[in-house]
C-alpha cells in the first residue's frame, strides 16, 4: 500500500488521531508527489472533522459551510452595488456613518469651448462681470453621504442623506481676483429597498438589485435675478451584469410657490438619467446620460475615467479625466450648450 492509499484509508477513518499518524507516514514517503497527495488528503481530513458541512456525495469534493444568509430565500448576493448600498445583511455597516456619495475630485485644469458669458435671465447683470473670464479654469466636486435608519418600513431597506457640492473656481484669472464662478449646492434624501435574489435575475444574466426613491434639492446659493434652484422627486433602478451596472432614474420636477428661477430647466437639463459605471480591473469608467425625453438634441453626456497613481494602491489617489457635452454642466448653464473636458485627481473614496 503506497503512502496516497493509506491517507485515503484514513480519510474512511475520520479520526483526528489516525489523520496525526498519517501526516508522519507522509513524511516518510521518498516520492516527492505521492508525499505532496498525502498531505493533501491528510489536511482535507482535518477540515471534514472540525466543521460542520453540507452532505455532498463525494467525501473529497469541496463542501460549504451551513449560513443563514444561505438558507433565507430573501438574501441579497454581495455585489458592489450591494456594497456601496450596504443591500444585503453581510454588508451593512450602521446608520450615522459618513460616506462618500459620488465622486469626489478637483480638476486643476478645465477646459471650455465655450463659456457662458451671458445670463439665462434678460434682467441678470451678473453676465457683464464674466467678460473677463478665462475658458481654463478649476473644477471640484465634494460628495457625501450617511445613512440615518436601517431596515425601514421594508426588510433591509435604508434611509440615506447626502450633500453634494460643486464648484468651477477662475484659479487660473491672475487679472482678476481668482473667483468662483459658480458653485451649486445638492442635499437629497434617498430610500434604497433591496431586491431579494430569488426576485432578481433577468435576462442575459443581468441581475436587478435594488430600487430607489429620493428627494433632491439643487441650487447656486444666489438671490435673484442670479438665482438658479429646482426640486424633484425620483424613481430609480439599479442593476448589474458582472462587471457592469446600471442606474436609471426619472425625476419629476416639484413647482414652487414662489417665482420660479428657470422655469423650463427641464427641457434642457433633463426629464430622466442613466449612468453606467465599468469597472475593467484596476481603471474606473463611467458614462452618465441625462435626456428631456422629447429631444435628442437637449440634455447631456459626460464620461469619467479613473486609473490608479500607484499600483500598489488602487484604492488610493487616483488619476480623473472627465469630458462633458451638453446643456447644464451647472445650474448657471442651464440653457447653455458646451463642451469640456477637465483633468486632475479624485480625492478619497470610503
Amino acid at each position: 500500500m503506497n503512502c496516497l492509499e493509506k491517507a485515503l484509508f484514513l480519510l474512511c477513518l475520520a479520526g483526528q488521531a489516525q489523520a496525526a499518524d498519517g501526516l508522519i507516514e507522509c513524511a516518510a514517503e521518498p516520492d516527492e508527489k505521492l508525499r505532496l497527495a498525502c498531505y493533501d488528503a491528510a489536511a482535507r481530513l482535518s477540515v471534514m472533522n472540525s466543521k460542520p458541512l453540507l452532505e455532498t456525495g463525494d467525501p473529497l469534493a469541496a463542501q460549504v459551510p451551513v449560513t443563514p444568509a444561505a438558507a433565507t430565500s430573501t438574501a441579497v448576493l454581495s455585489s458592489p452595488m450591494a456594497k456601496f448600498w450596504e443591500l444585503g445583511a453581510d454588508d451593512k455597516r450602521g446608520a450615522f456613518i459618513v460616506r462618500t456619495y459620488q465622486p469626489n475630485y478637483v480638476l486643476p485644469f478645465h477646459y471650455t469651448s465655450g463659456l457662458n458669458r451671458a445670463s439665462s435671465r434678460s434682467d441678470d447683470p451678473a453676465g457683464s462681470n464674466q467678460n473677463g473670464y478665462r475658458k481654463i479654469e478649476t473644477k471640484l466636486q465634494i460628495s457625501l453621504r450617511a445613512k440615518v435608519a436601517e431596515d425601514l418600513l421594508l426588510p433591509g431597506a435604508d434611509l440615506w442623506f447626502a450633500y453634494t457640492q460643486r464648484a468651477l473656481w477662475q484659479v487660473w484669472d491672475r487679472g482678476g481676483s481668482a473667483p468662483f464662478r459658480s458653485t451649486d449646492y445638492q442635499p437629497e434624501a434617498i430610500y434604497v429597498v433591496p431586491v431579494p435574489e430569488k426576485l432578481s435575475a433577468l435576462p442575459f444574466d443581468w441581475k436587478l438589485r435594488m430600487l430607489q426613491v429620493g428627494l433632491a434639492h439643487e441650487s447656486n446659493g444666489q438671490n435673484l435675478p442670479s438665482s438658479r434652484s429646482w426640486n424633484r422627486a425620483y424613481l430609480g433602478a439599479g442593476f448589474e451584469r458582472g462587471d457592469f451596472s446600471l442606474l436609471f432614474r426619472a425625476n419629476k420636477r416639484l413647482r414652487m410657490q414662489s417665482d420660479d428661477d428657470n422655469p423650463n430647466l427641464t427641457d434642457y437639463v433633463g426629464r430622466a438619467e442613466v449612468n453606467m459605471a465599468w469597472v475593467p480591473g484596476v481603471s474606473t469608467v463611467s458614462v452618465n446620460w441625462r435626456t428631456t425625453l422629447k429631444s435628442m438634441s437637449r440634455g447631456s453626456l459626460q464620461v469619467d475615467w479613473t486609473y490608479p497613481v500607484f499600483a500598489s494602491q488602487p484604492a488610493g489617489l487616483r488619476w480623473y479625466f472627465q469630458a462633458f457635452t451638453g446643456y447644464g454642466e451647472t445650474l448657471i448653464d442651464y440653457k447653455h450648450r458646451q463642451s469640456s473636458v477637465g483633468l486632475g485627481l479624485s480625492l478619497f473614496q470610503f
